[in-house]
């Protein structure tokens, strides 16, 4: 396979699109940008807006045409850009943009003849007792009433979809199953995930959301450790054809997390915590995984990925972010 030099990367001014495109730049690469800024923020990417290194483009994957006229010298597309959870509603274009998006840019890969890196989510293990999740795990999701399923049928349609065109136009695609990424830039909402949301809750002296009964448990990715697993399996010609976990290392409760986080900001209020029942969400019911844990043996033997920041210190460095960006609002 042909080195890889230039890579376009979807959603490339999200959380973890312009944090790759960071790790990237810093490597030596070429890189094409696509976001239609509908929850990216250009901030993300100013610093590398005047560098010939990288373009940027405007456009929604979502829509095939526009995707027509771009560079055709790339050897790798990472596809980033997807919309998640719909845990207030948009169930629509969840599945629409997921599944759309995945087989626009797959359709792109074909036509130009390169690697295709998809990132789905450890999601897509639903409810499967079987912990920790190996990739050869079945999934096991709700039922089609429960809106919240749609982000796991949406991500293992487009898993489907990338070994079909893997199949079928020979094209070697990758699919990166990521657990619980954190850090600068994440979203200052519940598309950030729960620690997003605590911190920033902390900080403005406001209760802070338990979903449920906080008991629910998840390992988090501080970003850097995400990315470089990520890039791992851009550059490695092993990780093709592999469904690989992309994860951390130690296993949190919500309601834990959200006491970590009140002591590592040493604030001086006593903060609240409001447990927020799931039928509240859109007032059907609301299904959550009790434990969401990654087993990274096949990561560590394919991608020689082993995540590397502690819970604690990537969660100082992401409380010191966010009071930063506060500072900046005020």
């Amino acid at each position: 396979m042909k080195p890889i030099k230039k890579i376009l990367i979807t959603g490339v001014a999200g959380f973890l699109g312009s944090n790759l495109l960071d790790k990237l730049i810093d490597e030596g690469h070429k890189v094409i940008g696509i976001d239609n800024l509908s929850t990216g923020k250009l901030e993300n990417i100013e610093d590398h807006l005047n560098n010939p290194e990288f373009k940027f483009f405007k456009r929604d994957i979502s829509i095939q045409s526009e995707l027509d006229d771009l560079p055709e010298k790339i050897d790798c597309i990472v596809h980033m850009a997807a919309l998640k959870i719909p845990r207030y509603g948009n169930a629509i274009d969840t599945l629409k943009v997921n599944a759309h998006g995945a087989e626009n840019v797959l359709e792109l890969a074909r036509k130009i003849d390169c690697k295709c890196v998809i990132a789905s989510t450890s999601d897509v293990y639903g409810r499967n007792p079987d912990i920790p999740f190996s990739e050869t795990h079945d999934s096991v999701l709700g039922p089609s009433k429960v809106a919240r399923w749609g982000y796991a049928v949406s991500k293992l349609f487009d898993e489907h979809l990338a070994f079909a065109y893997q199949d079928a136009f020979g094209i070697p695609v990758t699919v990166l199953r990521i657990f619980g990424s954190y850090g600068p830039r994440e979203a200052l909402s519940w598309l950030g995930g729960p620690q997003s949301v605590f911190i920033d809750a902390v900080l403005n002296d406001e209760e802070i959301p338990i979903h449920g009964d906080g008991n629910q448990t998840r390992t988090f990715t501080y970003m850097s450790d995400t990315i470089e697993g990520i890039y791992s399996a851009i550059i490695r010609t092993e990780a093709n054809g592999e469904i690989l976990n992309i994860g951390g290392n130690s296993e949190i409760s919500i309601l834990e997390l959200a006491q970590l986080i009140i002591r590592l900001t040493n604030t001086t209020s006593t903060p609240k915590l409001k447990y927020v029942p799931y039928e509240s969400f859109t007032g059907k019911k609301y299904e959550d995984v009790m434990r969401r844990v990654p087993d990274l043996k096949h990561s560590e033997k394919v991608l020689n990925f082993r995540a590397t920041v502690d819970l604690e210190q990537g969660l100082r460095h992401t409380i010191d972010w966010h009071r930063s960006i506060k500072k900046k609002k005020k």
